[in-house]
């Protein structure tokens, strides 16, 4: 699922640009296809999980694009397919997230505090540190720091990667707050934890209980996610 994934996405943003004609008709039909696939083979609470996702999503982009104009697609408009391409990217990162090191978070943490504060410095992306306390406040309010870290670096490989082929682009004037940024800001992936501690809290209240890492995966992968009753009886015994 995760090879799968990273093909829509990719290809799915190449078929966009170059197929001027039908290219973001098949790279929507596609995204969610595979969406729907993911949703279909997800038990009850990673499926409330993705379609949290959808729709904060969804909503996110509207106002960002839409009102905020802080970021413009190249037609003007919000593709069919980004909304399920939130919930991919999601997904795949709940899966790179269960896998990281914890003690690579204070890495990603250190080297974007640094790269933030040079541009900002510089002049170059003046919005850099108000989004950088965006991902703080999202590392300190959650436990599920290893979930923000991977979607910090995993957003910012997109978006560069969307940004270079000509799919969106960031304004160089960041409208209302009469800031600066780059294309794309170094810390866009704040935006993308935002959205994930979003979902993690509707699905913690949902369920009444913390949403691990990789729960929005584990069903896709045929495992149970277990909560934390059950750890807790194992560690008795």
């Amino acid at each position: 699922m995760n090879g799968l994934i990273v093909a829509t996405i990719t290809g799915g943003l190449l078929l966009d640009y170059h197929w001027l004609r039908f290219g973001q008709v098949a790279a929507s039909a596609v995204a969610w296809m595979v969406c729907l696939g993911l949703l279909a083979r997800s038990d009850a609470r990673s499926r409330t999980a993705l379609l949290a996702c959808l729709a904060i999503a969804t909503a996110g982009e509207i106002f960002l694009s839409l009102v905020w104009g802080v970021y413009q697609y190249r037609l003007g408009n919000i593709p069919f397919f980004v909304p399920p391409g939130h919930v991919l990217l999601f997904y795949l990162g709940t899966q790179i997230a269960a896998r990281l090191d914890e003690r690579a978070v204070p890495v990603i943490v250190a080297l974007a505090a640094f790269a933030v504060a040079l541009l900002a410095w510089t002049g170059r992306d003046t919005l850099g540190p108000l989004l950088f306390v965006l991902f703080g406040l999202c590392l300190w309010i959650s436990p599920s720091r290893k979930l923000y870290a991977t979607m910090f670096v995993l957003s910012l490989a997109m978006e560069l990667y969307g940004t270079w082929i000509g799919n969106w682009a960031w304004s160089r004037e960041v409208p209302w707050l009469g800031l600066t940024t780059l294309n794309p800001p170094v810390a866009a992936g704040a935006f993308y934890c935002v959205l994930d501690l979003l979902v993690v809290s509707v699905t913690a209240v949902k369920a009444w209980a913390p949403l691990e890492p990789a729960a929005a995966g584990n069903a896709a992968r045929g495992l149970e996610p277990k909560r934390r009753t059950e750890k807790s009886k194992t560690c008795a015994s």
